[in-house]
């Protein structure tokens, strides 16, 4: 546990560092925040396109820019949990190939990635569904037992908190499942790109 530091300690050694930083230090921490900040703007529909962006930069400022837009990009190659997760995905491996014209091997990593990405999407989906189902049989079946007819349109198992408690769990599991293999492309996609 002595080697884990709290988020102050970090915060006060990185002031200590910049206190001490030289003004070409200065200016590359700059510069990479203004790569993120280009980049929130690209994600969020604000700029259509990251290369652009870069192009119009100084050039002595262009390389810890674009760094900055890489790591941005990377922090949003996450499971997606719903539509907007997956265009946020989409819009990120549009980025990350635009910032790597010509690399064919990460446009093909950046493609086996949103595989990933889809198929969790569809994984997760056809789980709670089939979870779903299963819950309201159930109750369908309880209900039976005691002697009462049923209005299936009415039951809704997901108000359940058995029906929270399983879904929980099926989720955690498929989350570590496909969760691992989104890390080993982005460690891989990290290192080909010089994020």
């Amino acid at each position: 546990m002595a080697g884990i530091k709290s988020t102050m300690d970090l915060v006060m050694e990185r002031a200590a560092r910049m206190g001490m930083a030289t003004p070409d230090e200065m200016q590359h921490e700059e510069s990479l925040k203004k790569g993120m900040q280009c980049t929130a703007e690209y994600l969020n529909g604000e700029k259509a396109s990251l290369a652009e962006i870069l192009n119009e930069q100084e050039a002595p400022q262009q390389k810890a820019i674009r760094k900055g837009m890489l790591a941005s990009l990377m922090r949003n190659l996450f499971l997606p949990r719903d539509e907007d997760g997956t265009k946020r995905i989409e819009l990120a491996v549009k980025g990350i190939v635009e910032l790597n014209q010509g690399a064919t091997d990460i446009v093909t990593l950046c493609q086996e990635l949103q595989t990933i990405a889809s198929q969790y999407g569809q994984h997760r989906t056809q789980l709670y569904d089939q979870l779903k189902e299963q819950m309201r049989v159930q109750i369908e079946q309880l209900l039976a037992r005691k002697g009462m007819k049923a209005d299936t349109s009415k039951i809704d198992p997901t108000t359940e908190p058995q029906f929270k408690e399983q879904w929980s769990r099926l989720e955690l599991d498929l989350e570590s499942q496909y969760g691992q293999a989104l890390e080993q492309y982005k460690a891989q996609l990290k290192e080909w790109t010089e994020a």
